[in-house]
């Protein structure tokens, strides 16, 4: 019997980083950037598919909220960061480096074209929505 199991885990552990390709935002909570000001990882089981992805959420509250309109808190331009849109590249975006601005949420590469971000919003935005409707 323990022979039976332990072929079943090794046979299903290959499934196991397929299904993590499936999270959005590599299962930080969408709607606890807005509440909390930082990326919170949501929990296993609390989760909703949506546009074909797993979102994960650290409460149920939270998950209520993004099933209510998902729209208004996934992330612009489908999680690929505005910064490299800007320069013409389509570069997804890594979920613990972040903007938020208005009530829109930008996931970035990485610290440093967070700050870049910053420094210049709205023209990156300009280009990286340019960009995005050539590169979709």
């Amino acid at each position: 019997m323990k022979s039976v199991l332990l072929s079943l885990m090794i046979l299903a552990a290959p499934a196991f980083p397929a299904a993590a390709q499936d999270w959005a935002l590599g299962g930080y909570d969408a709607v606890a950037y807005e509440r909390s000001g930082r990326p919170v990882p949501g929990r296993s089981e609390i989760v909703t598919m949506w546009k074909g992805k797993l979102w994960h959420f650290a409460s149920e509250e939270n998950r209520a909220r993004f099933e209510s309109d998902p729209r208004i808190f996934a992330p612009g331009f489908n999680g690929f960061c505005p910064v490299s849109l800007s320069e013409g590249k389509r570069v997804q975006g890594d979920p613990r480096h972040f903007v938020i601005i208005g009530k829109r949420l930008y996931v970035v590469r990485s610290a440093a074209a967070e700050r870049q971000f910053m420094q210049a919003p709205r023209e990156i935005l300009m280009k990286a929505k340019q960009s995005w409707a050539r590169l979709r």
